[in-house]
């Protein structure tokens, strides 16, 4: 798909869902969704946590801030200099009116322009969005976007599925093999520093055999075909996710990473 049908596929979706189902996974509908963005809230939370980065006083960049639910965790965390950004009309009118003390831009990651100055972040957040770059060099062309925005020493986290099965393609979202990802990192001038779950169950099996994935994705769909019945299953599955995402290494669907900007 073009970068134009796409961006406008984002616009028409944001428009009309401004919530976690619009930037989440739409078919388990919004009372579902809220709870998986609970869990992800609270890896973020923890992982970002531990680094120790002085948030008081750092420049923090998120890139496709969609509802704003990371610029809400950064300021959870402590940063007092947040900056939004988005591709979507409908999504930056609407983070503006919601965040007035942060600024907030309307950016192509991959052709932003001059609107990011060089090296003025100390962190850059990427969450649940590269992804949908369906194209490989404007995969890459983003990531040396954030390389470019990022301090030598500051930090990048984003989240994606880093397949270890072969990579899969679709119209709005192309899911990577983590060997490219790391890759096209490493060309962008960052350094992996570590990787955790961010969901494993509670989210498209996208890493995990076809049986169990094709099984589960239909178990996920039955349960959530109501919102009534979407609640009560994200109630039910979110104590097991909780555990299961501080003791799972691996994966089988969305995972955080954190990296580091290496001094050139």
């Amino acid at each position: 798909m073009r970068h134009t049908e796409l961006k406008d596929f984002w616009e028409r979706r944001l428009e009309a869902d401004w919530t976690e189902s619009g930037v989440g996974y739409k078919q388990l509908g919004r009372a579902f969704n809220s709870y998986m963005y609970l869990i992800r809230g609270e890896v973020f939370r923890r992982e970002v946590g531990r680094l120790g980065l002085g948030l008081a006083s750092a420049k923090v960049l998120d890139v496709g801030s969609g509802t704003g639910f990371y610029l809400r965790q950064w300021r959870a965390l402590g940063a007092r200099s947040i900056t939004g950004a988005d591709l979507t009309k409908a999504a930056v009118e609407r983070l503006i009116a919601r965040f007035p003390d942060s600024e907030i831009l309307q950016l192509d990651l991959a052709d932003p322009g001059e609107l990011i100055e060089p090296a003025s972040f100390d962190a850059v957040s990427a969450m649940d969005m590269l992804f949908h770059i369906t194209d490989d060099e404007r995969y890459r062309s983003a990531l040396r976007t954030l390389g470019r925005a990022t301090k030598p020493g500051g930090v990048l986290v984003l989240s994606e599925n880093f397949l270890h099965r072969p990579e899969q393609r679709g119209d709005h979202q192309v899911n990577h093999t983590l060997p490219w990802i790391t890759t096209a990192l490493g060309e962008a001038g960052f350094d992996v520093v570590r990787r955790a779950p961010m969901l494993v169950l509670m989210n498209a099996q996208v890493d995990a055999n076809p049986v169990w994935r094709k099984l589960w994705g239909g178990f996920l769909r039955g349960v959530t075909l109501t919102e009534a019945t979407g609640r009560v299953a994200g109630a039910l599955l979110s104590p097991v996710e909780r555990r299961l995402v501080r003791v799972v290494r691996e994966s089988p669907t969305t995972e955080l990473m954190i990296c580091r900007r290496r001094a050139e």
